[in-house]
This record gives C-alpha cells, sequence and structure tokens, in this order.
C-alpha cells in the first residue's frame, strides 16, 4: 500500500497534472498510447459510482473521476488525489500504463478507496457501456463502475470545498471536516453556503474571470477546533475580488493574497 505522504501540491498539478505529465517519458502528455474504439468512451467525464473487489463494493467519494482523451491519456481524480496515466483503447480493451499521482494526505476511508480505485484502475481492462454508464471489469473479475455526467455550470450549482490553497500549493482539510463546507451562486447575485461550521450569506458579482464579493453576513456558532480552522482560512478567501477557474465539475478560487480553495461539483 502506498504510503501517505502530506507534501504542497502546485494548482497546475491539482487541475492538469495528466495533461503535463511528471515521470520522464511522458513528454508533453499527448499520451504514448492509442485510441481505435467504437465506444462513446473518449472525451466523456465519467464520474466513478463504486469499485467492487473481491466481490465487495466500496462507494466512492464525491469527485473521484476518471476521463480518457483521444490522445491515449487518461487523467482523473481517485477521490483525493489527481492522477495521469498513458492508455491504449482497442475496440472494448483499455490497457492503463502505471500512473503518476499527486500525493495529499487523504482522510483514512477516502485513502483506502483511493488505494482499491488505482490498483483496480491499471493494466488491461474490459469496458461495457450502457445508457451512459460505463463498466471497466479487471482481469481478476474485480470492477469500475462509472456514470456519464455533463459539466457543471458555475451559477446553480453546489460546490463541496475538498482542499485549501496558499500561495499555489493545495492541503487536503483537516480530518473530520469533509462536506462541511460549500457555496452555491445563484441567478440574482448572491452566494450562499457554509464555511465549515458556521452559515453565511452575500452578494457575488461575475465579471469575466473574476467574482466579487460582498461583506458576508454569518451565523455565530462555536465548533470544533478544525472546522473552525477551515472557517477562518475561508473567510481570507471570500473576501473582495478573487480570479476563478471553472473547469468540467471543478471550481477553484484565488484571492490576491494568495489564500484559496478547491471544490467539486455536488453530484446530483
Amino acid at each position: 500500500m502506498r504510503n501517505q505522504l502530506s507534501i504542497p501540491v502546485t494548482v497546475l498539478a491539482l487541475l492538469a497534472l495528466a495533461a503535463c505529465g511528471t515521470e520522464p517519458g511522458s513528454g508533453s502528455g499527448d499520451g504514448g498510447g492509442s485510441v481505435k474504439t467504437d465506444l462513446p468512451l473518449t472525451g466523456v467525464h465519467w464520474s466513478v459510482d463504486s469499485v467492487t473487489v473481491g466481490g465487495k463494493r466500496s462507494a466512492a467519494p464525491a469527485g473521484a473521476h476518471v476521463e480518457i482523451t483521444d490522445k491515449g491519456r487518461a487523467q482523473g481524480n481517485y477521490g483525493c488525489n489527481h492522477f495521469g496515466a498513458d492508455v491504449k483503447v482497442d475496440g472494448d480493451t483499455v490497457t492503463v500504463s502505471p500512473a503518476e499521482m499527486t500525493e495529499m494526505a487523504c482522510a483514512k476511508d477516502i485513502q483506502g478507496f483511493e488505494d482499491e480505485l488505482r490498483a483496480a484502475f491499471s493494466g488491461k481492462l474490459k469496458a461495457k457501456i450502457a445508457d451512459g454508464k460505463l463498466t471497466l471489469t479487471t482481469e481478476k473479475g474485480d470492477s469500475i463502475a462509472l456514470t456519464s455526467e455533463r459539466p457543471a455550470a458555475l451559477v446553480g450549482t453546489k460546490w463541496w470545498v475538498n482542499s485549501l490553497l496558499s500561495d499555489g500549493t493545495a492541503s487536503s482539510l483537516p480530518a473530520g471536516t469533509d462536506k462541511k463546507a460549500y457555496l452555491t451562486f445563484g441567478k440574482d447575485g448572491s452566494v450562499q453556503g457554509s464555511l465549515g461550521c458556521n452559515t453565511f450569506h452575500s452578494t457575488a458579482k461575475i465579471t469575466g474571470a473574476n467574482i466579487t464579493f460582498g461583506r458576508l453576513a454569518t451565523t455565530r456558532k462555536q465548533c470544533p477546533g478544525p472546522e473552525m480552522n477551515v472557517e477562518r482560512e475561508l473567510l481570507k478567501v471570500l473576501d473582495g475580488t478573487v480570479t476563478y477557474k471553472l473547469q468540467h465539475r471543478g471550481l477553484s478560487l484565488t484571492a490576491p493574497n494568495g489564500k484559496g480553495l478547491a471544490a467539486t461539483a455536488a453530484q446530483k
């Protein structure tokens, strides 16, 4: 089992690791494999639903996904860490080369799922697609269940905060704070959500690649230390004008002070 490493990960690595590659021979990220298939497999955002290993099914955490490009490259998220790998697609057979990945420390349960998904999404897999569902089956009979998902819109989507950014590096949320903080932008120029402990509402003016937040109105609860730590960090982000980046079902906000957040769209 891979050891957990708590090292900084650049935003570029988090949001586009698979496109740039980190190992010798990965080149420009165009992939070293080939694609020859009639299956509607490539160019689709496949959200991971579950992994079944040895007959035991494990549900995927929010944000786990896989995308396969028509240039023979797979990229995605194991549930916490992002990854990239060369792939070869021939008919209904998908061969996945060893992957490179970020090395954020993750919650224990998510780490266990990551290890299962990483082991299953490797080597030679058989692909079966029906009604927008994809099943990848290993030679041992283990399987990954996935569902095709459309890109999420900035407005109207519930964005779960899954990591904090600081001066171009990212860190996972403290243990016990997963699925605590979120934000939703309204069509009326409002924003509301949770800071990890207290709920909030404010205004949010979206202009080009920027979002300008008005003064936040929040509740005044006292919560356990980790939740309050997340809240204090988010208050440094949701203050004034920030830059946002929207990539399919992922969102990042970065303030001029270098503080930021990364979030994933809630599954419907």
